[in-house]
């Protein structure tokens, strides 16, 4: 079986059994390959697993150069290589040819180095294991957060240049650990966005650009402008339909509120400083760069030296140590001064071996230091932080796969079990972990679905009121709030039940302003009904007709009370006006109706004085002389003119008085009636009352045929005593009685007479 074959062979056999296959990997190429070719046959990807996954860019171990942004895919070495990376590329190829020759000229030296290199190489295929391992971590590490698709405004957009150079920069640079996001191994908690509220989403924002790392903080950027976009998307198509509802022209429709221009500010800012990091980012690894092809140059150098061996050691350990620290490097460049660097380093390793002592040094310092590795990798296995636990355990396999050689044959396979061990366990803890969270996003989801449910009820109901209106949306925004509280959903239902979620609160806003459109129809009629009762007021404000004119604006407020409602906006406007239009003839009306009342006061002074005169008369006993004076009382009394309402019974004592002084002086009844019926007669007249002379017209009326009647029945009840003396006292009584109703309908005709004369 070649090697190749052996290789592919192990790639497909599950972990448990790597070892058996790595077993006859080792034979096999110990008796078909030389042990320094199958290092060299391998790729970076290869040797070290993982090299693929850190998107092939040699890491430094200098913070800013494990920050940058992930990618996914391993670029390979293009043809047109600039110059350097030929020369590199052949300087290779001529070192292994000089190896080979080297191994021909020592059979005693080259059967050694196959042995040792052998058992490196059974080292190096054992980290497919690795590979395996760490393919799992990439997996775990997808991230749960919605990607919800939003429409940016033109407030939104970055000049184009910006956007390209950070593509550039994001494209040139790798991470440590590709498996893992840059928010986690800088530990940057990611909080629940979803349920802020837009000003919360910028406040955090603005935190972030402030506080941290401008590198860092990508994901969290990204993930609060998913959601404010969201949210403020949801606020445009609600204010959008309302406009549209109102009648607008989607051409003159904008909307902004200060909260999106201070997150389009703060997002402004965030994007600049990210491109002005990218800008020194380029500029720091082409000098990166610089510095490894130096260190690259002094490795070579130090074989073959003429010099002592303990010297050249430690000047191999001090380029390995500068290596170490010279930081990252641009991508395109990465595979060729890889492989370049490793293959110079193998050599090395080459010449180290056929000195043995140095070889066991060697040897003895990898496996302390990778114990060292299993150690801290065992006590991770106990910390109750598995993110914490996993971004220490890719910092853990870098260091044992590209800073540590190989160790002894005797402890390869029993060290790396225990790494192996260890990694899975944490592994497991932290697959453990994201499932816990799929189940709470799965309890989230039900949360949400049961919200949903009860947002569409509402969306389907129907509602008539703007009281029912105003209740139920209270209610919706109660909801939305609970929504937004719920927490994350499972990835595969995010979108689905987001969208669901719109749906039916546009669904619900739709009705809504169906309704309320409606709704303002009414009103602008109301209102232009309210603006006719106006003009009325205005047009009679400054009557002088109080009588007619008051019953009119009595009217024409119990109308307005009967008008519904108007736009509010126009609301208070039609009020005041109608308001300060009928106060302004209602004060004129106080103002003359205080007047009258005080005429009035003063005519009721002076009528009690005439009364308590007339009480008081002194007859002479001479009709002719006492009559004239009580008829000149009478008509004073008629000139004065009528008296407040609530003293109106002294019109009552007058009559009464008349009556007895009458008595006194045997006046005729008809006379002395009418006497006291002018008196009424001008009390109705200076009332200007028409409906109270209307009323007086229709009770003589009626009294004249109720007498007519009267008399009628009493001369028919005579029938019934033709036989009958005139002295029988009945017939006498019904005489009488006949007498007295013609008296009286005289008195009541005259009367008559008296008030259509007037009215």
């Amino acid at each position: 079986m070649s090697q190749q074959e052996n290789d592919h062979t192990k790639k497909e056999l599950p972990n448990e059994d790597l070892k058996k296959s790595e077993t006859v990997s080792g034979e096999n190429s110990k008796t078909t390959e030389d042990s320094n070719d199958s290092r060299k046959d391998k790729s970076p990807e290869e040797v070290f697993p993982g090299a693929a996954e850190d998107s092939n860019i040699i890491q430094s171990k200098a913070e800013d150069a494990s920050e940058e942004p992930s990618a996914e895919k391993t670029e390979e070495p293009k043809e047109n290589e600039d110059s350097s990376e030929k020369t590199l590329a052949a300087e290779s190829d001529a070192s292994e040819t000089k190896k080979k020759e080297e191994s021909t000229k020592s059979e005693e030296n080259e059967e050694t180095l196959e042995k040792a290199m052998v058992d490196e190489s059974k080292a190096s295929e054992k980290s497919s294991e690795t590979k395996e391992i760490e393919k799992n971590f990439a997996e775990a590490q997808k991230s749960d957060e919605t990607k919800d698709a939003t429409v940016e405004d033109e407030e939104d957009r970055e000049p184009l240049e910006k956007k390209n150079v950070e593509s550039e920069f994001e494209d040139s640079v790798a991470e440590d650990s590709e498996d893992e996001s840059t928010s986690e191994r800088h530990g940057i908690e990611k909080k629940d966005y979803h349920s802020m509220s837009k000003e919360d989403l910028v406040a955090e924002m603005q935190l972030l650009v402030k506080k941290e790392k401008i590198q860092a903080i990508k994901e969290h950027i990204e993930e609060i402008k998913v959601e404010f976009n969201a949210k403020f998307d949801e606020e445009l198509e609600e204010k959008k339909e309302e406009f549209l509802a109102d009648g607008g022209n989607i051409i003159d429709f904008h909307y902004s509120t200060p909260i999106k221009k201070e997150f389009n500010s703060v997002y402004f800012d965030y994007k600049e400083k990210r491109n002005n990091y990218y800008q020194q980012l380029k500029q720091d690894l082409n000098k990166n760069l610089n510095i490894r092809l130096q260190i690259i140059e002094e490795l070579k150098g130090l074989i073959d030296v003429e010099e002592n061996i303990n010297t050249t050691y430690k000047h191999f350990k001090e380029l390995q140590d500068r290596w170490r620290t010279a930081g990252s490097i641009p991508r395109d460049k990465y595979n060729t001064v890889w492989n370049t660097y490793h293959h110079h380093v193998e050599n090395f390793y080459d010449f180290l071996h056929l000195n043995r002592d140095f070889r066991d040094m060697d040897f003895k310092h990898n496996l302390e230091q990778k114990l060292k590795i299993i150690d801290r990798a065992e006590e991770l296995t106990q910390e109750q932080d598995t993110s914490r636990a996993f971004r220490e355990l890719q910092m853990l396999h870098k260091m044992w796969k590209e800073e540590l050689g190989p160790v002894g044959k005797e402890f390869r396979d029993d060290i790396w079990e225990r790494f192996s061990d260890a990694t899975k366990k944490i592994h497991d803890l932290r697959q453990a972990y994201y499932d816990d969270l799929e189940k709470e996003f799965e309890k989230n989801l039900e949360v949400k679905q049961e919200i949903i449910s009860k947002i569409r009820e509402l969306a389907e109901a129907k509602f008539t009121t703007h009281n029912q209106w105003q209740q139920k949306i209270k209610e919706l925004e109660a909801l939305r709030d609970m929504f937004f509280k719920a927490g994350k959903v499972p990835r595969d239902k995010n979108e689905a039940t987001w969208s669901e979620f719109k749906q039916n609160v546009r669904q619900f806003n739709r009705n809504k302003n169906a309704y309320y459109k409606g709704l303002k129809k009414e009103q602008y009629d109301n209102l232009e009904k309210k603006r006719e009762l106006i003009q009325i007021a205005e047009d009679n404000k400054d009557s002088e007709d109080f009588k007619a004119t008051t019953a009119l604006m009595k009217k024409i407020q119990d109308d307005w009370k009967k008008v519904g409602h108007v736009p509010r906006k126009d609301s208070d406007k039609v009020w005041k006006q109608f308001k300060a239009a009928c106060n302004h003839y209602f004060d004129r009306l106080h103002k003359s109706n205080n007047a009258e009342n005080a005429e009035e006061t003063k005519a009721f002074d002076q009528k009690k004085e005439i009364l308590d005169g007339l009480k008081s008369f002194d007859f002479t006993g001479e009709k002719k002389k006492d009559l004239p004076k009580i008829k000149a009382a009478i008509e004073e009394w008629k000139n004065i003119g009528k008296v407040p309402y609530n003293k109106r019974f002294i019109e009552g004592k007058f009559n009464k008085l008349l009556d007895q002084l009458f008595s006194k002086l045997d006046v005729d009844r008809t006379k002395a009636e009418m006497m006291k019926y002018e008196n009424k007669i001008q009390a109705l007249n200076n009332a200007d009352d028409d409906k109270k002379l209307r009323n007086e017209h229709y009770f003589l009326s009626k009294k004249v045929e109720e007498t007519i009647a009267d008399i009628r029945q009493l001369e028919n009840n005579l029938q019934f005593f033709s036989n009958a003396a005139d002295d029988n006292p009945l017939v006498m009584e019904v005489h009488k009685n006949i007498a007295d109703q013609k008296e009286q309908l005289k008195v009541w005709k005259e009367k008559l007479e008296k008030i259509k004369s007037i009215y």
